[in-house]
């Protein structure tokens, strides 16, 4: 019982500081943008706020990845160029957090219907399922720049 009650205290501690972070996102523009990008929650997006803070380091969404860790290594000799696993650069926690968040939209990609629902399912056909989340933190990686840079909120359905 005294283990029951400690775990209730922890739970409403969580929930707590999850309130705490929703509402502290909310008063924040860009937070507030990022929750429009699927996969990207108040925990992801208060860790990537407060790790990268704003995209005037990266010059694209290939950078910004790039500085995630979140693209494929490259090893390039005699002309021929061959990529291999993601290179596991700077912060391993957000990394994680990236792909819990695409493995979070894996889970339901058959109900999403726009172009981003169709790139994942077109890659499963392909890729086991480990490297397509990889490959789909890489794009969330990408978006969470595009929309930081360039302003405005996440549009699932770009040319509807």
């Amino acid at each position: 019982m005294r283990l029951h009650r400690q775990i209730q205290q922890l739970n409403d501690e969580i929930k707590d500081i999850e309130s705490d972070l929703k509402q502290q996102l909310k008063e924040d523009d860009a937070g507030n943008r990022w929750q429009s990008i699927p996969g990207i929650g108040p925990i992801i997006a208060s860790a990537v706020l407060a790790d990268v803070g704003d995209a005037s380091n990266s010059r694209s969404g290939r950078d910004f990845a790039a500085s995630l860790g979140l693209v494929p290594r490259q090893y390039s000799t005699d002309g021929k160029t061959v990529l291999l696993g993601i290179s596991k650069r700077s912060d391993k926690h957000i990394r994680q957090l990236l792909v819990q968040g695409a493995r979070a939209i894996m889970r339901h990609i058959d109900k999403r219907e726009d172009a981003l629902g169709a790139w994942v399912r077109e890659l499963l056909t392909r890729r086991h399922s480990n490297v397509v989340a990889c490959a789909l933190a890489n794009k969330l990686a990408r978006i969470v720049w595009a929309v930081l840079a360039k302003g405005g909120q996440y549009d699932p359905h770009p040319n509807a």
